[in-house]
This record gives structure tokens, C-alpha cells and sequence, in this order.
């Protein structure tokens, strides 16, 4: 129990026991997990960042932190799914965030290249709009899950295979 430590002080002088090791991954882990999740939302985050961070301290997590990743960004895109599924009916309100041209355009394009555009969900600035007007198109959930974590796993495999190819 003497090699658990107290507070976070306690890691930054010490030689890294199996114990102090295994906390670090495990917070960097909750770390990648929240940005990846928060970035796939509608808010601005940069998950890439810490998962490249966190490759470069622990370059044999490689699958693991590819998997927190996935997953967080994964979830964070049900959440737009559920958003675009559920806030449509309030579309008549003055907040609502889309004009009725700007929706029927989202619309449009769905309808035209479908399920397949959820491939760029990973994509800055078009990703998260995309995985919201899927929910507000009800596309299927089993179908959306598959589709956007082919997208968002294959982006964060691609930067991981970069990641130890440079090192």
C-alpha cells in the first residue's frame, strides 16, 4: 500500500512503479476518452492532440488508446444523432440553430449520398453537422453506429500507424 501515491505530486519525482504506471495510463485514457467524446460533438475539441500525446508516453497502449478514442468519438456522434432525432420539432422556434433553406439543404444532401456520407464523419468542420442531420433523416442507429465508427476508427488507426511509424 506505501507505493500508492497520495496526490499527483507524488508522480513527478519518482521512478514510475507498475502501480503509478498503470494510474498514469489509466488517466490518460480518461483524458483521451472526454476530448474524443466532446469533440465529436457540436463543441470545438481536438482529440488528435491527445492521442498523439499519449502515444508518444506510452507507445505500447497503441490499440488501447486507439480504442478510448473510438469509443469517445463514437458516443460523442450518438449524441448528435439523438440531437438531430429529438430537436427537430422545435425547428418553428427563434433559437433553433438551423434556418428552414439551410435544414432542406442539409436535407437534400443526405437524401442524395446517404448512409455513405457518414464516412466523412470524421472530417473537421462537416463531420459533426453530418452525424446530426443523420439523426434528423432517422437513419437507423445500428446503422449510423457502423458507418461513423468505420469513420472515426479509421481516423484514429491512420494517426496511430503515422505515430509509430515516426518513432
Amino acid at each position: 500500500m506505501s507505493d500508492i501515491p497520495k496526490t499527483l505530486a507524488d508522480f513527478s519525482d519518482t521512478a514510475p512503479t507498475a502501480t503509478t504506471w498503470n494510474i498514469r495510463v489509466i488517466l490518460a485514457s480518461i483524458a483521451l476518452f472526454f476530448s474524443a467524446f466532446v469533440a465529436a460533438t457540436i463543441l470545438p475539441a481536438q482529440s488528435e492532440a491527445v492521442l498523439v500525446y499519449n502515444l508518444t508516453q506510452y507507445p505500447n497502449q497503441v490499440i488501447w488508446f486507439v480504442t478510448v478514442a473510438s469509443v469517445g468519438n463514437i458516443l460523442g456522434s450518438v449524441i448528435n444523432w439523438l440531437l438531430g432525432r429529438f430537436l427537430l420539432r422545435f425547428q418553428q422556434h427563434r433559437w433553433f440553430p438551423a434556418s428552414p433553406e439551410k435544414l432542406a439543404q442539409a436535407q437534400n444532401t443526405y437524401r442524395r449520398y446517404g448512409r455513405y456520407s457518414l464516412l466523412l464523419s470524421w472530417a473537421p468542420i462537416i463531420g459533426d453537422p453530418i452525424t446530426v442531420v443523420a439523426g434528423i433523416m432517422r437513419e437507423p442507429i445500428l446503422r449510423f453506429v457502423i458507418w461513423v465508427s468505420i469513420a472515426k476508427a479509421g481516423r484514429y488507426i491512420v494517426i496511430a500507424a503515422v505515430m509509430t511509424q515516426m518513432a
